[in-house]
C-alpha cells in the first residue's frame, strides 16, 4: 500500500510514454526516484510524478506497482539530519520537538533532498510537512499550531492527512466555513475533512 507523498524507486524509461520531455527521461535515467501523487490509476498502477530540477519541471506518470524496488515515507525522514544550512532545513531543526508526540512527515523539495542527497533545496524553498490525523483536529488545536509554525524561519506548508483526503492546516486553522480537501479523485468544498465526502 502506497501513500502520497511516498518516494519510489524502480521506474524505468520503459515505463514512460513515448512523448515524455527529454528532462523527465535525464531524471529516470539517473534512478531517481518518483513521488506517489493524490490520483487514481489502473489496479497494479500507481499515480506518481517526476520532479526536475525547475519548480515547473512537473510530469505525471504512472508506475507499474511491481517495479517497485525501494519506499521512502514522509515519516521516515523526520529524524534525517542534512549538513546543509538553510532556512528550511532550519525550520524542521525547530519542528521536530513540537511535532515530535504526532505521525508527522517531511514532504515536498526538503523530503527528496533528505531522502537522496540530491539538493532540491534554496534559500527561498517553504518547508513541506504532512501530518497524520486519523481523529478530528479541532480548529482551535489547528490555529494554536499554526501559530508556532508561523515563527519558523521559513514559510511552513503543512497537510493534515485525513482518512478521506488531506487538507492545508492554514486553511483549516482559518474563518472559512467550508475548505478544500484534495482527494485522490479530485478537490472538493467539505465543511469536515474528517466526514466521508458523498
Amino acid at each position: 500500500m502506497v501513500n502520497a507523498h511516498d518516494l519510489l524507486w524502480g521506474m524505468t524509461l520503459a515505463h514512460l510514454p513515448a512523448d515524455a520531455p527529454a528532462w523527465v527521461r535525464a531524471v529516470i535515467a539517473a534512478a531517481h526516484p518518483v513521488v506517489v501523487r493524490r490520483a487514481l490509476a489502473e489496479p497494479g498502477y500507481v499515480a506518481v510524478g517526476v520532479r526536475g530540477r525547475l519548480r515547473e519541471q512537473r510530469f505525471a506518470a504512472v508506475m507499474p506497482m511491481a517495479a517497485v524496488q525501494r519506499r521512502v515515507t514522509p515519516e521516515a525522514l523526520c529524524g534525517v539530519i542534512s549538513p546543509r544550512d538553510l532556512p528550511a532545513l532550519r525550520a524542521l531543526d525547530q519542528l521536530r520537538p513540537v511535532l515530535a508526540r504526532k505521525v508527522w512527515g517531511v514532504t515536498g523539495s526538503a523530503g527528496f533532498e533528505l531522502a537522496t542527497g540530491i539538493e532540491a533545496l534554496h534559500a527561498q524553498s517553504d518547508l513541506d510537512l504532512l501530518l497524520r490525523t486519523p481523529e478530528r483536529l479541532e480548529r482551535g488545536e489547528a490555529e494554536a499550531l499554526l501559530a508556532i509554525l508561523d515563527t519558523a524561519p521559513c514559510a511552513v506548508d503543512l497537510q493534515l492527512q485525513t482518512p478521506y483526503g488531506a487538507v492545508a492546516l492554514r486553511e483549516w486553522a482559518g474563518p472559512a466555513r467550508r475548505v478544500l480537501l484534495k482527494t485522490a479523485s479530485g478537490a472538493q468544498l467539505v465543511s469536515d475533512p474528517w466526514q466521508a465526502v458523498a
